[in-house]
């Protein structure tokens, strides 16, 4: 169902409206739609569930805002992971809140901390290293959620990468005391300055992509097989040959 600040694109309800317009007296979990992580959702029945199962999906992908205006008439702005970190960073910071980073290294973390204290030297921040593996144990995670209530944070940034992070934050947020929980994956790299964002008139035309593409080969020929699958089975909705 279309409603003001929510559209149906391919069997995803992806968030349309501003993030300033929520009410935020409820836990929010916030993660991000592309191509790509359509086609891996696919595959992944975990992951599938996790971004069908978000209280905001927001739109990471140029794809999927062509696909809404030809599906629903309407387009979709782009709200990713960077946008919810630098709306949220700024609100704590003009109330002294505190926000905590779960994922990377002890060293990205600091650099994190370091930048946060000159940018935004409200904000109380935490930060947790899990181990570095495919799966956590069980002990992990208790680990885990225990530094992040301890801390008591405002605002959880979870830097896993897809899809582990969407995956880890949807099956223990339900053990979190926190209001908001916001996987944001490559922004624990770009804010520490261990990789670079391309520049901001390349986001808004809208042509971040495609400077990735030059920048990170590699990654464009990882997801490439998930995008096709995107666009097949959006041209099959299209033309009413499929349901989702």
């Amino acid at each position: 169902m279309i409603t003001d600040k929510y559209l149906p694109v391919m069997g995803y309800n992806v968030f349309c409206g501003k993030l300033s317009d929520l009410n935020y007296s409820k836990q929010i979990l916030i993660n991000t739609f592309s191509p790509n992580s359509y086609g891996v959702a696919l595959k992944d029945k975990r992951f599938e569930s996790a971004l069908k199962n978000s209280d905001l999906l927001v739109l990471d992908g140029i794809g999927v805002a062509f696909a809404s205006v030809f599906l629903n008439g309407k387009n979709i702005k782009k709200v990713a992971g960077q946008d919810c970190f630098d709306y949220f960073v700024d609100k704590l910071n003009q109330r002294s809140g505190k926000c905590f980073f779960f994922g990377s290294t002890d060293a990205t973390l600091q650099k994190i901390k370091d930048r946060l204290a000159i940018e935004y030297p409200n904000v109380i921040v935490g930060s947790y290293s899990p181990p570095y593996k495919n799966e956590f144990s069980e002990e992990d995670n208790i680990n885990s959620r225990k530094a992040i209530n301890d801390f008591a944070p405002d605002v959880l940034f979870v830097g896993l990468t897809a899809p582990k992070q969407e995956k880890w934050a949807y099956e223990n947020k339900d053990f979190l005391n926190v209001p908001v929980i916001s996987t944001i994956g490559n922004v624990f790299d770009w804010y520490a300055g261990n990789s670079k964002r391309p520049a901001k008139i390349w986001i808004k035309l809208r042509l971040e992509w495609l400077v990735r593409i030059f920048l990170r080969p590699e990654i464009f020929k990882r997801n490439t097989g998930n995008q096709m699958l995107f666009v097949k089975d959006f041209l099959l909705v299209f033309f009413k040959l499929k349901k989702i």
